[in-house]
């Protein structure tokens, strides 16, 4: 199992973003060619009323952002990829 809350494990180590839950994405702060470390926050998700900060797995540069605010996304749904 997982260490740590389920929504600090933003795509395990596997260079991509999933959505943890199907929500409302509220903010995404990072674009194609971000560098980004473990850690930072990239996207805010809204999920049954509850804000969800995704956080990035590992440090790493973003290639690109496969959603905007105010996209409803499923469970699973990739959200960003990482170069690499």
């Amino acid at each position: 199992a997982p260490s740590g809350p389920a929504r600090q494990q933003a795509g395990a180590g596997s260079g991509t973003v999933t959505a943890p839950m199907p929500g409302v994405v509220l903010a995404v702060e990072v674009a194609p060619g971000s560098r980004v470390t473990r850690g930072q926050t990239m996207l805010v998700l809204e999920a049954m009323k509850m804000k969800n900060e995704l956080k990035a797995e590992r440090a790493g540069v973003v290639a690109q952002v496969l959603v905007a605010a105010g996209d409803h996304v499923r469970h699973g749904d990739l959200l960003v990829e990482f170069e690499g």
